[in-house]
């Protein structure tokens, strides 16, 4: 079709295609094109039509190109996360027989004990119901009442709580020594440690979130005379894209400094005649580097080579194995929380901290890494006599 030229789908044939790309709004049925007829530009007459479809679906429509940037708005973890959740619902639904779309409250709470049964975490039954319910906003239904759904979660979470199961998993921050042992573990000189390493040092001073990380280009970091100032375009907590940049400065032990690791990671990437295009990218068994000229890695991904959040998570806990490190708990998001914690311990502020992460201002989250600290650091029975 041309550029002009529309397709209409009625919302609910566009439902499974929208939920599972987990749009959060409302979208309506897909129509482009133009008016037949002689009104004015703008002005539908009641008998007007855009290729077939009525006056009234093509005002209540979006185009293709609309819809894209309405699905782009939500974080590709997120949208990944609902078309997952989205997916296990419609195949629970179709072997309890009964109706995922649109589905009744009952429905959702028998759903929601389901999981409840299989050990899920509260945190993931949360999210599978955050789930459903867009994809039937999308699809212009009423989402299903979740009171009883609620109820079955809440009383799962007592369940748990009683059971001496935590309801709320924590990454385990990961500590200076703990970093150090890791560095000296990835000193090979290897094209895939070069690369683990700069991702574990930088994730740690940089507070960074794994997609924060996988985020990355070359371009986007710049040399200064303290240290490097890294570019982060895009954040859980800047979805208006508006930027921030974080300050990195030299670390006092080489193996541990971001500086030289990126130096490093920078001149290999060089030899192969790659100085732009993502900062962490596949390697493959045999030592070749995705998105480099001529290079033709094995195995899937992206074409650009660019590693996804998930995969940094799994390079942390393989360098942590190799260093003889305990992986409980572990995954990609002890980086950020070990720094939080590294530079409270070392005196820093709050309001600092939180800037340099970028936490919003008050984070509970930030807050609950200071709390490991403080229970020790601050706590009311030193000096007490004891």
């Amino acid at each position: 079709m041309g550029g002009d030229e529309r397709a209409y789908t009625s919302p609910v044939q566009a439902a499974p295609a929208l939920a599972h790309s987990a749009v959060p709004v409302p979208v309506p049925a897909t129509v482009t094109g133009t008016v037949t007829g002689t009104a004015p530009a703008g002005v539908l007459t009641p008998g007007a039509v855009v290729h077939g479809v009525p006056a009234a679906a093509a005002d209540a429509a979006v185009s293709a190109s609309t819809a894209a940037r309405i699905a782009a708005s939500v974080p590709e973890a997120t949208r990944r996360a609902y078309a997952g959740d989205w997916n296990r619902f419609t195949a629970w639904c179709a072997r309890a027989g009964r109706t995922a779309l649109p589905a009744s409250a009952e429905t959702l709470a028998e759903y929601v004990s389901a999981l409840a049964d299989e050990g899920k975490a509260p945190a993931t039954i949360t999210r599978a119901i955050a789930g459903i319910r867009t994809a039937h906003r999308v699809s212009g239904l009423v989402p299903p009442d979740t009171t009883a759904a609620r109820a079955v979660r809440k009383a799962y979470r007592g369940e748990r709580a009683a059971a001496g199961l935590p309801n709320q998993r924590q990454a385990a921050a990961l500590a200076v020594p703990h970093l150090r042992r890791i560095a000296a573990a990835l000193d090979t000189g290897t094209a895939i440690d070069l690369r683990d390493r700069l991702a574990v040092v930088l994730g740690w001073a940089m507070m960074a979130r794994r997609s924060e990380l996988a985020g990355l280009d070359l371009a986007d970091i710049a040399e200064a005379e303290q240290g490097l100032v890294v570019t982060v375009r895009r954040s859980k907590t800047d979805q208006a894209a508006t930027g921030r940049q974080v300050a990195v400065p030299y670390g006092s032990d080489p193996l541990t400094c971001p500086v030289r690791a990126l130096r490093a990671w920078r001149a290999l990437l060089s030899e192969h005649g790659s100085a732009s295009g993502p900062l962490l990218r596949r390697i493959d068994r045999h030592g070749t580097i995705a998105g480099v000229p001529g290079a033709r890695p094995s195995g899937s991904g992206s074409a650009d080579g660019r590693l996804s959040g998930y995969a940094i998570g799994k390079i942390l806990v393989r360098a942590a194995r190799r260093a003889g490190l305990a992986i409980d708990d572990l995954s990609a998001h002890s980086l950020r929380a070990g720094g939080a914690t590294g530079a409270y311990t070392a005196g820093a502020d709050l309001v600092s901290i939180g800037r340099h992460g970028g936490w919003r201002d008050g984070s509970s989250e930030l807050l609950k890494y200071i709390r490991d600290v403080d229970r020790w650091k601050h706590n009311p029975m030193h000096g007490a006599g004891l």
